[in-house]
């Protein structure tokens, strides 16, 4: 009876721990978007009272999914999950205000005002974390021994193609923003080079039964996560070539490579291991 129990404790406690995985990845996706969205809309002066939004919306997210992590309990969180639906809310509307900003440019959609307008990725990054929350809440509170399911599907594989689609829209801005830098330090290159692959191997992994790929894609997480920070570095140092570097943060940090945006890389492939975990719970 109490190996039973000890059994039954163990597959609960391997679901509580993909959950907190995924609050790692949703937190820290919230507080990307967060301090660049505050970066981006200070740039513009925070004309529109709107631009107030994702930032308090963040920022309640990131709260949740801080919460989420402390929390060892199998059971959802009412209020956490209220935080999470207005994350997904706040990233659509979001999205479609971003790009109504484009299409209203002289020129419309162009390449232009792709470089230069607002970003639709901010939004769609702050949806993608709200239901990356969600998800947590869900795996959370699966009863032991059942698989988790998101959508009437198991939960890894949904999980799977959700990160690798959001780790290719990632790679889809970098480049764009890269390709407006001209790709001029060849370190610009690996953020359109390694995170593809990775997500490509994480598709195959949830699209079927490739168990095979998984290692692979396991491999291709880590090292995603991993270029993330390292990202980081790279954009402090491109802040400081700038005029006046960091003595001139308030001017530099606004016209420099935005330090915020490369850990979105980190939250995704931390959201993929998270699913790979659940695919291979779910296949025994």
């Amino acid at each position: 009876m109490e190996a039973r129990t000890h059994g039954r404790r163990d597959e609960r406690d391997a679901n509580v721990a993909a959950a907190r995985l995924l609050n790692a990845a949703g937190g820290l996706l919230s507080l990307s978007v967060l301090l660049d969205s505050g970066l981006e809309h200070y740039r513009g002066s925070f004309k529109n009272k709107a631009m107030y939004t994702p930032l308090a919306v963040a920022s309640l997210g990131l709260a949740a999914n801080l919460h989420g992590l402390a929390d060892s309990g199998p059971r959802r969180c009412g209020t956490r999950d209220a935080a999470y639906a207005l994350e997904v809310a706040s990233g659509v509307v979001g999205t479609g205000f971003h790009a109504y900003n484009i299409t209203k440019r002289p020129g419309g959609l162009s390449w232009l005002n792709l470089f230069y307008a607002a970003p639709p990725g901010a939004p769609a990054a702050l949806g993608l974390a709200g239901l990356l929350g969600t998800a947590s809440e869900r795996v959370r509170a699966t009863p032991s021994r059942a698989t988790p399911r998101l959508a009437a599907r198991p939960a890894g594989r949904v999980l799977g193609i959700l990160a690798a689609l959001g780790l290719a829209g990632t790679v889809a801005e970098a480049g764009l923003l890269h390709f407006r830098g001209a790709f001029q330090n060849p370190a610009m290159l690996a953020p359109v080079s390694l995170p593809p692959v990775a997500a490509a191997l994480l598709g195959l992994a949830a699209a079927g039964g490739a168990g095979k790929r998984r290692p692979l894609a396991r491999l291709g997480l880590k090292l995603t996560a991993a270029l993330g920070i390292v990202g980081v570095g790279f954009h402090i140092w491109g802040v400081s070539r700038h005029r006046g570097g960091w003595r001139n943060w308030r001017q530099t940090l606004l016209v420099g490579p935005p330090v915020p945006t490369p850990p979105a890389f980190t939250a995704l492939a931390l959201a993929g291991l998270a699913a790979l975990t659940l695919m291979e719970r779910a296949d025994g």
